[in-house]
């Protein structure tokens, strides 16, 4: 089983590739950087997000419509230095990372990023079970929200994103991340760190009631 989604997840990392490096290798006369260049370089983003930035569970693929440019600009540019996406066992996390070195045009990530942050946000559908809201209110307050904000809208100054227009099972996927050391161990991974901090006082309980709590806040 483990072999057979290994091969699955080869052939959709090496169809994703595909379709990039036939973008940016037709990109030579492509617009300045700005919206007009950030849609270019969309398409290349569209087999694993969706059109629109939905995002495709199968593919591990999370909603990104409407963040914010200058968290989706970082963390490209932690996947391009390497400080996201180098732990053997994130396989999605490495299919990213080479995704965001093929950025390889000056100015690609931050245009990518701009066209991102102007979508539509779409507020993907509840799809984990078990968490109780009042609950995770207590524990937001807690833990999270210094860095995240009272309404989960995020604080810029601590590279810290918006909480509400992500899958709560991508949310899930990063706290374990984080928790096990596959993601913000970096030592120049600032916010990595941080986080690598706060998910240590919570087990994934709380998190799951958290996110119930989160999507109060719709």
């Amino acid at each position: 089983m483990d072999e057979q989604r290994s091969m699955t997840d080869r052939i959709r990392w090496v169809a994703c590739l595909t379709v990039l490096v036939a973008a940016v290798t037709a990109g030579c006369s492509a617009p300045e950087p700005g919206l007009a260049r950030g849609e270019v370089v969309w398409n290349t983003c569209v087999p694993c997000h969706g059109s629109v930035g939905q995002g495709n569970a199968s593919l591990a693929a999370p909603a990104i419509a409407g963040l914010p440019d200058w968290y989706v600009t970082a963390q490209l540019e932690k996947f391009k230095e390497g400080w996201r996406g180098s732990h053997p066992m994130d396989t999605v996390g490495i299919r990213m990372k080479s995704m965001a070195r093929a950025f390889d045009r000056e100015g690609d990530r931050e245009s990518v990023a701009a066209y991102v942050a102007q979508l539509p946000a779409t507020h993907p559908p509840v799809t984990l079970e078990g968490g109780n809201a009042a609950r995770g209110q207590e524990e937001y307050a807690r833990g999270c929200v210094a860095c995240h904000g009272a309404q989960g809208e995020g604080v810029q100054v601590v590279g810290s994103p918006t909480l509400l227009v992500q899958d709560d099972w991508y949310l899930l996927a990063q706290f374990n991340k984080f928790k096990s050391g596959w993601r913000g161990a970096h030592p120049q991974d600032g916010s990595g760190q941080m986080m690598v901090e706060a998910s240590a006082a919570f087990d994934e309980q709380d998190m799951i009631d958290i996110l119930a709590y989160l999507r109060t806040l719709h």
